[in-house]
C-alpha cells in the first residue's frame, strides 16, 4: 500500500478514468456534479459483487425471494413511508462566496455536535464556523430540503418521485408474495436497485451520489419470537460478505450502534458497519435496522389493505416485524478498490501499481498473450488457446505493446494471471504463466491449462 495514504483518493480516481473502471459522467458536456459511469472493468466488478451479495443472501437461503420493483411508483406510498413529509436535510448557503452546505455535517465537522435536525441550534452553532470554501461567516438560514427528485407522468394529475430507496417496493408487494410463495417466518424479499436522492452536497468520488445502487433485504420475522439471534446472525453475514466475498481487511472495519436518542422513531436497533476510509475516517458501509413493524402498518392504513400474515402453525394472524439490512453497491465498490489497491517497488527505478482482487472479483481472470503481435503464426496459436480457456473463465485477448507494458497494465486492473505464448510455444505446446501477486512464472503444457487454472482459482 502507498505509504501516503493522503493522496489515496485521488490515485483510485485516476486508476478508475486510465484503466476503465469509473468515468465521470458527461464530460464532453462538462460533466455533472456527482455523476458516473460504470466503464467496461467497472461494470464487471459491479456485476460480480452484485452475484456475490445475491449468491450470500439469495440464492443460499431457501427462505429469501427476489424482487425487481419499478423506480417510479404510487406517491401515496411515499406519503406512507414518511418520504414527503419527513425526508428532509438542513442545507444552508455562505452569503459570501455562495456555496451550499449541508448544516449539520459543517457543525460535525468543526465541532464534533450532531446536531441532525434541529434548525435553531445548527443556526446558532454555525455563527463560529468559517465557510470551508472562503473562510467568511456569513451563513444563510438553515432551512430543510426534501431530498426527493420529483418528476411528472403521463396520465397522473399530482408529482411522481423517483424512488429514494429500494425497500418501498417489497412492502408493497408483501401481500402478493405471501400469497404466492407461502412461505414460513421467518422469511425475506431482497432486491438490487438504483435509488434517486436530491443530496445538498455530493463528494468523495462514488460514495456519495445522487444516482446509486443498493443491495436490500427486508427479513420478516414473528413478532412474539425472540428476534436478537437473528439479528446477530445477519450481522455477522454482513461482516462475512465483506471479509470473505470481498477480501476487505477486517481491521478497516468496525461495528457503530445508533445511541437510543438518535435512532428513528420506530427503530428498536441499528448497528451500521464503517469502513476506515482515507477521507474523514469511519464511514458507513451499511447498515442493519429492526424496523418493528412500522412499514407493514404505515401501507395497509394508507393503502385500506390488510399487510398481514397468517401463521397456520399457531391459527394466528399478525404483522410482522422487519429486520433490514442495507447495503449502497457503490461503496462497496469502492472499499474494494481501496483495499486492493497497492504500490510496490520493484526496482530503483519502476513502482508497480497493483490491485489485488479477490479472484472472484477480478473483472479479467486470465489475460492471453502472443509474444509478438507482428508473428501470424503467434498470435494464431495465443488466439486458440484464448478462446479454448474463456468458456470457462472470464479472459482478455491483449497484443497491445511490449509484454512488460501488458503486465502492467492487466496488474492495474487486478487480473490474477496472464498467459505468453512464445516461439518455444510452437515447439513444445507450453505457455509461459505469470501470478499477478508474486510475479513469479512458470512453464506449463497448454493442454494442461484449464485443470491448472480451475485448481488455482479455487475460492
Amino acid at each position: 500500500m502507498s505509504e501516503n495514504i493522503n493522496d489515496l483518493m485521488e490515485k483510485i480516481v485516476s486508476l478508475c478514468k486510465r484503466r476503465g473502471f469509473v468515468f465521470s459522467a458527461g464530460e464532453i458536456y462538462g460533466g455533472l456534479s456527482g455523476s458516473y459511469s460504470y466503464g467496461p472493468y467497472g461494470v464487471t466488478l459491479k456485476n460480480k459483487i452484485k452475484k456475490q451479495w445475491w449468491d450470500r443472501f439469495v440464492s443460499s437461503r431457501d427462505e429469501v425471494y427476489g424482487l425487481d420493483g419499478p423506480i417510479i411508483l404510487p406517491s401515496r406510498l411515499w406519503e406512507a413511508s414518511g418520504h414527503i413529509g419527513g425526508f428532509n436535510d438542513a442545507m444552508v448557503d455562505c452569503k459570501k462566496c455562495r456555496k451550499r452546505w449541508r448544516a449539520d455535517h459543517l457543525v460535525v465537522e468543526a465541532t464534533g455536535q450532531d446536531l441532525e435536525g434541529d434548525l435553531d441550534a445548527l443556526n446558532k452553532a454555525l455563527l463560529e464556523i468559517p465557510c470551508p470554501a472562503c473562510g467568511a461567516k456569513k451563513w444563510s438560514a438553515a432551512r430543510f430540503f426534501n431530498m426527493m427528485f420529483k418528476t411528472e407522468m403521463n396520465g397522473v394529475d399530482d408529482s411522481v418521485y423517483l424512488r429514494p430507496e429500494t425497500a418501498g417496493a417489497i412492502f408493497a408487494e408483501f401481500k402478493n408474495i405471501v400469497d404466492v410463495m407461502r412461505p414460513k417466518l421467518p422469511f425475506g424479499v431482497a432486491q438490487i436497485g438504483k435509488a434517486f436522492r436530491n443530496e445538498i452536497i455530493v463528494g468523495n468520488f462514488i460514495f456519495r451520489t445522487r444516482e446509486f445502487e443498493q443491495m436490500e433485504l427486508e427479513y420478516f420475522i414473528d413478532p412474539e419470537k425472540d428476534w436478537q439471534p437473528i439479528f446477530s446472525e445477519l450481522l455477522k453475514e454482513q461482516e462475512n460478505f465483506f471479509i470473505d466475498d470481498l477480501g476487505i481487511n477486517p481491521e478497516k472495519i468496525r461495528q457503530y450502534e445508533h445511541p437510543k436518542e438518535k435512532l428513528s422513531h420506530y427503530s428498536q436497533k441499528t448497528i451500521d458497519l464503517e469502513y476506515d476510509m482515507p477521507f474523514g475516517g469511519f464511514k458507513e458501509l451499511c447498515g442493519l435496522a429492526h424496523r418493528g413493524d412500522f412499514d407493514l402498518k404505515q401501507h395497509s392504513q394508507f393503502s385500506n389493505e390488510k399487510l398481514e400474515y397468517f401463521d397456520v402453525a399457531s391459527n394466528r394472524r399478525l404483522t410482522p416485524h422487519v429486520l433490514e439490512p442495507s447495503f449502497g453497491l457503490d461503496r462497496c465498490f469502492l472499499v474494494v478498490l481501496l483495499s486492493a489497491y497497492c504500490e510496490e517497488k520493484i526496482s530503483e527505478k519502476e513502482t508497480r501499481v497493483v490491485l489485488r482482487l479477490p479472484v472472484n472479483l477480478a473483472p479479467v481472470t486470465i489475460a492471453v498473450f502472443p509474444l509478438l503481435k507482428n508473428k501470424p503464426e503467434l498470435v494464431a496459436a495465443a488466439r486458440k488457446v484464448y478462446e479454448n480457456l474463456r468458456l470457462n473463465f472470464s479472459c482478455e485477448f491483449d497484443d497491445n505493446g511490449n509484454v512488460g507494458k501488458r503486465y502492467r497494465r492487466q496488474d492495474e486492473i487486478g487480473t490474477p494471471f496472464c498467459v505468453t505464448l512464445d516461439f518455444d510455444s510452437l515447439d513444445d505446446d507450453s505457455v509461459t504463466v505469470r501470478d499477478r501477486d508474486t510475479m513469479t512464472q512458470e512453464r506449463i503444457k497448454i493442454l494442461e491449462l484449464e485443470k491448472y487454472f480451475f485448481e488455482r482459482l479455487k475460492k
